[in-house]
This record gives C-alpha cells, sequence and structure tokens, in this order.
C-alpha cells in the first residue's frame, strides 16, 4: 500500500514539474511581453500627441488596435489638462507685482471620446491643444490572463493580489497644435 501511495506522489510530483511548470513560466513570459508592448504603444500614443500638439481619431484608434493586439481587454483612461490663463485679472493675494494666475481645468475620457467623435460639433474629430496642456493616459487590463488564471488554480489566489498589465503615462504639451 505504501508503495503504491509513493508511486502516485511521484508521478502527481513529476507532472507538476515536467507540463505545469514550464506552462506557467511560458505564460508568464506571455504576460511580460504583453506589459512592454502596453507601455511602449502608450508611451508612444501620449509622445505623439505632445509632439504634434493635437490628439487625433486615427490617432486614438490606432492605439486601441495596438492595446487590443496583446489579446486582452483593457480599460483606458484620457486625461487632459488645459492650461487656463488670466493675465489680466488682478491677483490679491499674491505678490503685487504678478497679474493673473493659471489654472487648469481637466477633460476626461468620456468627453475626450465625445469630442473626438466626428459627429460632434464640426471638429473633424481632432482636439487642438496648446502649449503648457497637460496629456495623460493610464491603462488597466480588465481580462484575466492565461498566467493569472493559472496562479488562481495552483496557488487557489483570489482578490487583486494577482499581477495587472498596466501603463500610466504623462506630459507636458511641447506645441500648439493649430
Amino acid at each position: 500500500m505504501g508503495d503504491s501511495l509513493t508511486t502516485v506522489l511521484v508521478f502527481f510530483l513529476a507532472a507538476i514539474l515536467l507540463f505545469l511548470y514550464p506552462m506557467m513560466t511560458l505564460a508568464d513570459r506571455a504576460d511580460d511581453v504583453s506589459q512592454i508592448a502596453i507601455q511602449t504603444a502608450t508611451a508612444s500614443f501620449v509622445d505623439n500627441v505632445r509632439e504634434t500638439g493635437k490628439l487625433t481619431e486615427q490617432n486614438y484608434s490606432a492605439y486601441i488596435g495596438k492595446l487590443g493586439a496583446t489579446g486582452n481587454t483593457f480599460r483606458i483612461e484620457l486625461k487632459i489638462q488645459r492650461l487656463d490663463i488670466n493675465p489680466s485679472k488682478k491677483a490679491a493675494y499674491e505678490n503685487s507685482d504678478t497679474t493673473g494666475k493659471n489654472t487648469y481645468y481637466n477633460l476626461y475620457t468620456y468627453q475626450i471620446e465625445n469630442a473626438l467623435s466626428k459627429d460632434s460639433e464640426g471638429n473633424n474629430g481632432v482636439i487642438y491643444l496648446k502649449k503648457g496642456d497637460v496629456f495623460s493616459t493610464s491603462v488597466v487590463n480588465t481580462s484575466e490572463t492565461l498566467s493569472a488564471s493559472m496562479k488562481k488554480f495552483m496557488y487557489k489566489v483570489t482578490g487583486n493580489s494577482l499581477y495587472n498589465l498596466s501603463a500610466d503615462y504623462s506630459g507636458i504639451i511641447l506645441t500648439n497644435g493649430q
């Protein structure tokens, strides 16, 4: 009886070492490749907007396509902080030599996507930005990867402690878009 139990345990351990472990390692490497692709696509997208001073529907669609090429689904959050310069108003609480105060107002994903749609008020799917505006993008995967599924199965892990594919990138607009 003891020899048959040992034999079963040895076969089970061999199956884990020969099949499951290499498969988990391969799935982890696939996640690493996806993470690099997501970070590269996000940085390229934001840098393009920063350098040209405009966000176009074509660029946004191409960015979504690059993210989709990883085989995962993502939640994308866009944010534009527009610089609002008010040079004519005297600032009472600051130095008396200072006139005006620069403030930012924010546009978020829903507002940006509505502005990019060509059927909105004649902007042809382009948002023009000016020097000093800030553009940022945040991406998080919403689908479970093969690696996360296998870890969940093997380690009985539940919750948000599993590895997520994500990228954050932002920058100040360098040129006027018009």
